[in-house]
């Protein structure tokens, strides 16, 4: 029986691993068209909705408290992360971006040994990620000659990788309770939808709706004849309903299902993979080189993910 969990957690787990790989590359296909913020805003209301045509039951908490979980669930695995995520992808390159947040691991396992005294960090634990996160480090340079790092959105990527800790740990709470998959996670986006309408709102108070030309990362855009052309795009629809349908209603829900079953710091080692996916879609969609570099990269990353599920007997 145990196997057969295994199994499912790593199916799972691996089939969000890919998706959102692909998502840097998509999402740096949309801001050509679209702000962080217009991204972020429309991608989770659709995950929202299509949760609820999926299930629409609703969600009744023993405890009032309970709700902070998700709130704050809301507010740092989705509105915070892919916030940051976005616009670090902006200001940087997709690269740059997904190697970065690969080290979301390290402060899962941190946060979760300093709030619920689980030991994670062991010796093979720390070692595995030493030899990961130079593979990932390798995969994101892939022998570019013109690399730089951008302090501006290498930081803000850095931010993302500490949020998405803080979300872990409001996973294994909301785990803990014993509510279904599909459920949670709309809750989840629910929150998060409604932490994201007070940006929009203050960006239309203070900078008004923004022209083209003045897009930011919070900006609004309410020019008709650009919406128009953008909305006319099929593959503004194409990549969008990716990130909404695929990347967000799907794999947040099968990656709560792959915490539930392999173990919230197990399951989110996998993350290491996340720029080697990167980088190949990046050459079949982007025409992006893989370099022998980028290769060794990948076996660096691979081996660690190995030494780091080490255990002593």
């Amino acid at each position: 029986m145990s196997k057969n969990i295994s199994f499912a957690g790593l199916f799972f787990a691996s089939i969000s691993i890919f998706l959102w790989g692909i998502t840097f590359v998509s999402t740096k296909y949309l801001l050509r068209s679209f702000s962080p913020y217009e991204i972020l805003l429309i991608r989770f209301f659709m995950a929202y909705l299509a949760l609820w045509g999926s299930k629409p039951k609703k969600l009744r908490l023993s405890e009032r408290k309970h709700e902070i979980y998700f709130m704050l669930a809301g507010l740092s695995g989705v509105t915070a992360y892919q916030f940051m995520e976005n616009m670090a992808i902006s200001y940087t390159s997709a690269s740059n971006v997904s190697v970065i947040v690969s080290i979301c691991p390290m402060f899962t396992a941190i946060s979760l040994q300093l709030f619920l005294k689980e030991k994670h960090l062991t010796p093979f634990f720390n070692i595995g990620f030493l030899l990961a996160i130079v593979g990932v480090a390798l995969v994101s340079f892939n022998g570019v000659v013109n690399f730089h790092l951008n302090p501006k959105g290498d930081f803000l990527a850095l931010l993302a990788a500490v949020s998405w800790g803080f979300y872990s740990l409001c996973i294994v709470k909301i785990n803990a309770l014993g509510f279904e998959t599909v459920v949670v996670t709309r809750r989840i986006f629910f929150w998060a939808v409604v932490f994201m309408l007070p940006i929009g709102i203050f960006s239309l108070l203070t900078q008004g709706p923004s022209l083209p030309s003045e897009m930011g990362n919070i900006s609004v855009i309410l020019d008709p004849a650009f919406n128009l052309s953008r909305i006319k795009n099929p593959l503004n629809w194409l990549n969008m309903g990716f990130l909404g349908l695929g990347a967000s209603a799907f794999c947040f829900a099968a990656w709560s299902i792959a915490c539930k079953k392999l173990g919230t710091v197990r399951a989110t080692v996998g993350i290491y993979l996340i720029p080697v996916v990167t980088i190949i879609f990046a050459f079949f969609a982007l025409g992006e080189k893989i370099s022998l570099m980028g290769a060794i990269g990948a076996v660096l990353t691979i081996a660690g993910l190995f030494v780091s599920e080490i255990r002593k007997s």
